[in-house]
């Protein structure tokens, strides 16, 4: 790295392909007041705020594979004592000698605070020379040179503020664009016919689901509603969605793969408890040839399922959401059906607390309408009652 370089006036890393950090400038060590030595071949993460990695490997690398560039992305860097500096970052991608490289530009955002603190302190000035008008004309004459300056410096700030909201909702608008390309597509087979539903309360949703078809009789289904709503539990659900469509497309039992989850819960946040969230979740697989349903039920509203003849039954809780307790047990419950049957999934944004029987009440009362109609029914109700909460669903006729 060049002198220049490596005394700008702002950070500089190089990145290689999986983060792994291959060159960082004197500007930045001095920021975070780290050794070339501690940081030189370790991955980026070591810099990062734990907000920071999940923002990092969810947003960051998807952008950057997509356009090859980023401007001004706002994260949060670690410095070696704890202390979190918030950063804008610009980073391109290139090739050198045949492996993919990333560069990044790392400014400091710490003087924005700094400006607004300084430009209440003016105010305050101001109002205090009004008050004393007749006795410190001097004084109020030197007060409002700084308000003029700190106004401008003001101006400056806000329009960098429009900048990076503009900036922001473009990240979240790729960001959801991601989340709903992630979702699986209505199915059907000789066996099975699969109907959904999703619809986030805002830009991003906590709730996510994932349907396979494991071999020729058994088919996987997972749903789950991460608490709260917005950034971050689209972050958390966003991290779990590779792990459950790889354990069950592998065909792993549901209490495997609940267990699964609930370790990765646990290991995303360790002991940090302001930032942890749990999750309730139903996972099932439905094997058409035995013609049986193995299910865990982790704090989730119940399943119901409908058979052939009419009657009704419910998947009930069998566990504790995941993330909530360490070591807890995830057993799986069987059901058995014959003649097929139809299945209802739903997160909690879906009950109607007014009716909270409606979905019962609209299985039982069309029994034989095909499930693309039944679903336009359960929207219809849905649109009703406008709620603040994630909705989601999955419809499932077995045959």
């Amino acid at each position: 790295m060049d002198q220049q370089l490596n005394y700008a006036p702002c950070g500089f890393l190089t990145l290689s392909e999986e983060g792994t950090i291959l060159a960082v400038n004197h500007t930045l060590l001095k920021i975070l007041d780290y050794e070339p030595e501690q940081v030189i071949g370790q991955h980026i993460n070591a810099l990062l705020t734990i907000p920071a990695k999940l923002f990092y490997q969810l947003y960051f690398v998807p952008l950057l594979q997509l356009e090859q560039h980023i401007e001004e992305m706002y994260i949060s860097l670690e410095t070696n004592n704890g202390e979190e500096i918030p950063v804008l970052v610009n980073a391109v991608q290139r090739t050198d000698q045949e492996a993919a490289v990333t560069e990044c530009v790392v400014i400091p955002m710490r003087k924005r605070n700094e400006y607004e603190n300084e430009l209440l302190i003016a105010r305050n000035e101001v109002e205090e020379a009004l008050l004393a008008k007749q006795k410190a004309n001097a004084e109020l004459e030197n007060a409002l040179r700084t308000l003029n300056e700190k106004q401008e410096e003001l101006l400056a700030i806000n329009k960098e503020n429009q900048q990076f909201r503009s900036n922001t909702k473009r990240e979240l608008e790729l960001a959801r664009k991601i989340q709903e390309n992630s979702l699986t597509e209505p199915m059907m087979t000789d066996h099975i016919q699969i109907e959904s539903y999703y619809k986030a309360s805002s830009d991003l949703s906590g709730d996510l689901y994932g349907f396979y078809q494991i071999d020729e009789h058994r088919y996987g289904l997972i749903i789950l509603d991460v608490m709260g709503h917005g950034i971050s539990s689209a972050l958390v659900t966003m991290s779990l969605h590779p792990l459950f469509q790889r354990l069950m497309t592998q065909g792993l039992s549901p209490d495997k793969v609940m267990k699964e989850l609930d370790y990765h819960l646990h290991s995303l946040f360790q002991n940090d408890e302001e930032a942890r969230h749990y999750c309730t979740a139903i996972c099932l697989i439905i094997d058409t040839d035995l013609q049986r349903i193995e299910y865990v039920n982790a704090g989730h509203p119940p399943a119901l399922w409908q058979d052939a003849k009419g009657t009704q039954s419910t998947l009930d809780t069998t566990a504790p959401p995941i993330g909530m307790f360490e070591e807890a047990v995830f057993q799986s419950s069987t059901l058995h059906y014959t003649h097929g049957g139809r299945l209802l999934l739903y997160t909690d944004g879906v009950m109607d607390p007014t009716a909270s029987c409606y979905l019962v009440h609209l299985l039982k009362d069309h029994p034989v309408l095909p499930i693309t109609e039944l679903k336009n029914k359960i929207l219809s109700s849905l649109q009703a009652e406008p709620k603040n909460d994630d909705e989601c669903f999955i419809l499932i006729d077995v045959k």
